[in-house]
């Protein structure tokens, strides 16, 4: 990767995918007041859809240790993994054929799951020094075929994948067994309509994004916890006013979790109770263009100061400092990126 001098203290990078014909991995290094400045492009060795909006969340992804950067290339069936050096610099490791149009992939301690939704499914690889393997036994088919799945993520014991499926509008787990393979399924229905990101506090409580199939004005989010192996909804779809929400994330501190909204240009905040209980605080705590499309997948810095953005439809990242209040203060927007970009991770 070609690298260019940045001035000010270096403390992450962030990444995001082109999601084009060939695909790359465009890689920012971050400064220690949150400000980004392009490093360079690295080729992911596949091709994305070349579309607009990648319909996902996690598409790009950074492993547990900061070691590997995952990227999902939809038109090419095949997953990249990346190696991350301490700059944030990246240099392509591996790529290996995921399924038919993986489009989100998460890691656990080497255990490495991709979701495919060209025929809806999952796959489980090993990753680790030596490379990365797909496990025997490990295709795993989602039961509706029309299940139109979002995004997948490991609970945060590692006890069970999730699925959120806006096709039938439920979400489904999977068991792990021991040796990482996946065991029994089950499915409760999303408390509101159009399931589509998600993210875990460190406890278990999952905050699930609602789309309402695009009405406007009719986003939402609901909380679930886990118990006996299975999710129970604690809150049931808090609406935000806002028009197609679709990604989610949870503060370090599991206080807070922050959604964006497609259709309008706004980040909202919703609190997070320590009994799992969400409420809206802030529909609109940051906003990119007030009543503009184009906002989508979103990152936390890994030390929770920062969150990122994409602006799709403008070509740029938004990024903002995040408060003790959980305020949002922009710190800036940089552009350059393609209509097609997709994914978001930061370190």
């Amino acid at each position: 990767m070609q690298q260019e001098p940045m001035d000010g203290t270096s403390s992450g990078a962030v990444y995001v995918q082109t999601n084009a014909a060939p695909n790359e991995v465009i890689a920012f290094r971050r400064a220690d007041d949150g400000s980004l400045e392009r490093i360079g492009s690295v080729a992911t060795g596949g091709e994305g859809d070349a579309t607009p909006h990648l319909q996902s969340q996690g598409s790009v992804t950074l492993t547990g240790d900061g070691q590997y950067l995952l990227v999902t290339n939809a038109a090419t069936d095949d997953l990249s993994v990346f190696s991350v050096a301490a700059d944030g610099s990246i240099e392509l490791r591996e790529l290996v054929p995921a399924g038919a149009t993986p489009r989100s992939v998460a890691e656990r301690e080497g255990l490495v799951v991709v979701l495919n939704t060209g025929e809806p499914g999952l796959a489980a690889f090993r990753l680790d020094a030596e490379g990365i393997a797909q496990m025997e036994g490990s295709d795993q088919a989602l039961e509706a075929s029309d299940a139109d799945p979002a995004q997948v993520a490991f609970s945060p014991d590692g006890s069970m994948v999730v699925i959120t499926e806006r096709g039938t509008d439920s979400i489904v787990t999977y068991e792990l067994t021991p040796e990482g393979t996946f065991g029994a399924s089950s499915e409760i229905a999303s408390e509101g309509p159009t399931p589509y990101g998600f993210a875990f506090t460190s406890g278990g409580t999952l905050i699930v994004t609602e789309a309402f199939g695009a009405q406007k004005g009719a986003a939402a989010a609901s909380s679930y916890a886990i118990e006996g192996g299975s999710l129970v909804a604690r809150t049931s779809s808090v609406g935000n006013g806002r028009s197609e929400i679709c990604w989610a994330l949870v503060t370090p501190d599991d206080r807070f979790a922050f959604t964006t909204n497609f259709a309008d240009g706004a980040v909202s905040r919703f609190a997070i109770a320590s009994d799992g209980s969400l409420s809206l605080e802030d529909a609109a705590a940051g906003v990119s263009v007030e009543g503009m499309p184009g906002l989508r997948d979103e990152a936390l810095s890994s030390d929770g100061r920062f969150l990122y953005a994409i602006d799709a439809d403008s070509g740029r990242i938004y990024g903002w400092s995040v408060e003790a209040d959980g305020t949002l203060e922009l710190i800036g927007s940089w552009g350059g990126l393609p209509e097609t970009v997709a994914g978001l991770a930061a370190s």
